[in-house]
């Protein structure tokens, strides 16, 4: 199905199933234990083994000498797999470094070994037996540092171009009020529940891999191309994941090396990393820096606005795409923004949820608040008054939707805006300084390509096979609810199968695509099916009504199972999107508000409200949507707080590599979160008339805590996380 006019009336809008606060219906079997993970899959493949990974133990260098003997002779052990044993390997075109070290070094813990053993804790003791001599060589692990060496990203990408419309540099020159700033941000981890996880299991010269995965069907290419074998000869099937954020959407060591140790060893390998491999041998959010600089007439209209960032990656790698928000959320006639990519030899840097706003907005949503203070104006006046309909960079383009101004003012009403003390310090109770503070939420709508087939049996069941995943956004439910409104039966009807590659290639799950894209694929074939069933029953599809397991034609009214009574029938189709989104630009807003209590003699920070007010698109079930923002926001609130990587700047690893010592915020630190969904459909999105959500939650959190922090105390802190120590120093008298 070609995607490319505005959806009209269609059997969606009918609205029995979809937007309902369905319960998930994959929810019972996860709180049982019987929903099944990728290091779960025990009975899949008889005679399974184990393996553990053995990181490199330097940054950067040459592996001189590897010494497993006695991991060999260890009891249990099965096989030792080093470079020597995998052979050549090549490098899947979204690795930035290979996942399989030797004899170069390109990052603390890149893999060198796997030993494969009869139990996982004989294999981490073998392991712990290999000795490894290296020769380090000189690497680059500070961003700061390398920052003036930094140079602009590589690739034909246009949306990493530096951008320039009217005069920015006269303007802001010009400009009777400016802000120049810079504001920090730290590496940070997905930090997961689940580990990265992968049985392999090969049959002759077919790979089966049980894994976490986010993208399937770039998991199979990346790791043909890996190994050097077809496509048609890996399955992978990723059923349930548990947390992704994306540091799954990647090929990963433990992919390749179950597989490469289950060839080596002849039976099946699961391999689980553990938590320092999680986070300095896979990837994670690279730190920024970003300068900010905003001039504006006195009454508040910006007139110059410039945004520059730096990142750092292994060499080939790209940047953290901070500024992208700042090219299209306020208005404003001279615009520059720019990226720098420093190249660091730390581990990879890639996407983690909403890459580029995330980040991006902590900067941007506090300098807006300090602009706002030096003009004199409500930060939610200032804000709404930039305010536009149009893309800044391109007027002759309209946003497809855009009501930013209605979440300020739904969010301002709700949260009781407009008893916030415009002075900051001013309300205290006990030894509580208490503030409130507000951002923008942007993030950009990505459709992406997605196919499904949809089966009917004669007892009326509905089976729908995509290789969507479910990260825990809620994608079983509303796959099942498009399926039950398109062919008029009830959710419990509906079953849903993902996860496989065997089955039609979907958007997967990542930037905030998944859910409408994948639902829309499921449209798609959905009305395939409609049309089998039709010419089954033999009548028009065009004037069939599907409703109640009936089709009804005028009079006519047809049990839907009639239709598969001789065998079942089945739709397959994949939604292709035309160029809609370059015609109108299609993007998600929000509004963040936080309201915080500082101790006026310890600087601790306790959130003590938030609200989130969204504009995206349908909401297909408000119950998995309000999930998916209220841990988006919770994730902002950690990012603002607590959440940094710490860099060891002589060895160039992260020394907090466990959820002992990377803070993220528990259940004591996270108070009521409210969430607001405005009513509203977009056809320029999808046939579902919706758009993602759940990256949106995240993007502005921050900064709104940053803003009410400020509001709190009178201090603001530009480097990222607000920790008590760069409070302190800087506190009002407490007396």
């Amino acid at each position: 199905m070609k995607f490319d006019k505005p959806a009209t009336d269609n059997p969606i809008d009918r609205l029995k199933v979809v937007g309902h606060p369905h319960d998930r219906i994959d929810g019972t079997r996860k709180v049982t234990g019987t929903a099944r993970y990728a290091y779960e899959q025990h009975d899949v493949v008889p005679n399974q083994a184990y393996g553990h990974v053995v990181g490199a133990g330097i940054a950067k260098g040459r592996i001189t000498a590897i010494d497993t003997e006695a991991a060999r002779r260890a009891p249990g052990v099965i096989a030792v797999l080093t470079a020597k044993e995998a052979g050549t390997l090549k490098k899947g075109k979204r690795n930035t470094a290979p996942l399989l070290a030797g004899p170069e070094v390109a990052h603390y813990h890149q893999a060198v070994a796997l030993v494969v053993a009869e139990s996982f804790e004989l294999a981490r003791a073998a392991g712990a037996l290999i000795k490894v001599d290296y020769k380090a060589a000189q690497g680059a692990f500070d961003l700061k540092a390398a920052k003036d060496g930094a140079a602009k990203p590589e690739g034909d990408d246009p949306s990493l171009d530096d951008t320039q419309v009217g005069d920015f540099s006269g303007a802001f020159a010009q400009a009777p009020v400016k802000l120049d700033e810079t504001y920090t941000t730290p590496d940070e981890s997905h930090a997961m529940m689940e580990p990265h996880a992968t049985l392999a299991a090969w049959e002759g010269e077919r790979l089966t891999l049980w894994t976490s995965n986010q993208m399937v069907a770039w998991g199979v290419t990346d790791m043909a191309t890996t190994l050097g074998i077809p496509e048609d000869h890996i399955r992978i099937v990723s059923p349930f994941i548990g947390g992704g954020f994306g540091g799954k959407l990647f090929l990963r060591s433990d992919v390749l090396l179950a597989a490469l140790g289950a060839r080596l060893a002849k039976r099946p390998v699961k391999v689980a990393l553990s938590r320092p491999l999680m986070i300095n041998n896979t990837t994670h959010r690279p730190a920024t820096i970003q300068r900010i600089r905003i001039g504006a007439t006195r009454d508040g209209k910006i007139t110059a606005i410039g945004h520059e960032s730096w990142s750092g990656d292994q060499p080939g790698g790209g940047p953290e795409v901070a500024v992208q928000q700042t090219r299209l959320l306020y208005a404003g006639a001279n615009r520059m923004t720019a990226m720098r990519l420093a190249e660091l030899d730390l581990p990879e840097g890639n996407a983690m949820r909403a890459p580029g706003e995330a980040p991006g907005l902590m900067a941007l949503e506090m300098a807006m608040d300090e602009m706002a203070e030096k003009l004199g104006l409500d930060p939610i006046a200032f804000r709404v008054l930039n305010d536009t309909q149009v893309d800044p960079e391109k007027p002759e383009r309209p946003f497809s939707m855009r009501r930013l101004d209605e979440c300020f003012r739904v969010g301002a009403e709700r949260f009781g805006w407009s008893r916030r003390s415009a002075q900051p310090g001013q309300r205290r109770e006990g030894n509580w300084l208490i503030g409130v503070g507000v951002a923008a939420a942007f993030r950009n709508n990505i459709v992406m390509k997605s196919g499904a087939r949809v089966r009917l049996d004669a007892q009326g069941i509905v089976t729908v096979e995509t290789d969507m995943t479910d990260i825990g956004t809620g994608s079983y439910t509303i796959i099942g609810q498009t399926a039950a409104e398109m062919l008029g039966v009830g959710l419990d009807r509906v079953v849903v199968k993902l996860g496989d590659s065997t089955f039609p290639v979907s958007a997967g799950s990542g930037g905030q695509w998944g859910g409408n894209s994948s639902t829309a694929g499921v449209y798609a074939a959905c009305v395939k099916l409609r049309e089998a069933v039709a010419q089954k029953l033999g009548i028009n599809s065009a004037e069939a009504v599907f409703a109640d397991g009936m089709v009804k034609v005028g009079n006519r009214s047809l049990s839907l199972a009639s239709a598969a009574e001789s065998g079942p029938l089945s739709g397959e189709d994949t939604i292709e999107f035309g160029d809609l989104d370059e015609t109108h630009q299609q993007s998600t807003f929000g509004a963040h508000f936080v309201e915080v209590g500082v101790d006026a003699y310890t600087a601790e920070t306790r959130i003590r409200r938030m609200l989130a007010v969204c504009a995206a698109g349908r909401i297909l079930n408000p119950k998995t949507a309000r999930s998916q923002v209220i841990g988006a926001m919770t994730m902002g609130a950690g990012a603002a707080l607590m959440e940094e990587l710490a860099v060891d700047k002589r060895r160039g690893f992260f020394v907090n590599h466990d959820l002992a010592g990377y803070e993220v915020p528990v259940h004591a630190d996270i108070p009521h979160q409210d969430v607001v969904f405005l009513d509203e459909v977009d056809p320029m999105s999808s046939p579902m008339k919706a758009k993602g959500v759940g990256e949106l939650g995240i993007c502005g959190v921050g900064a709104a805590v940053a803003n009410a922090i400020h509001n709190a105390t009178g201090v603001r802190v530009r480097d990222y996380p607000i920790t008590l120590d760069k409070l302190l120093q800087h506190m009002p008298d407490a007396a």
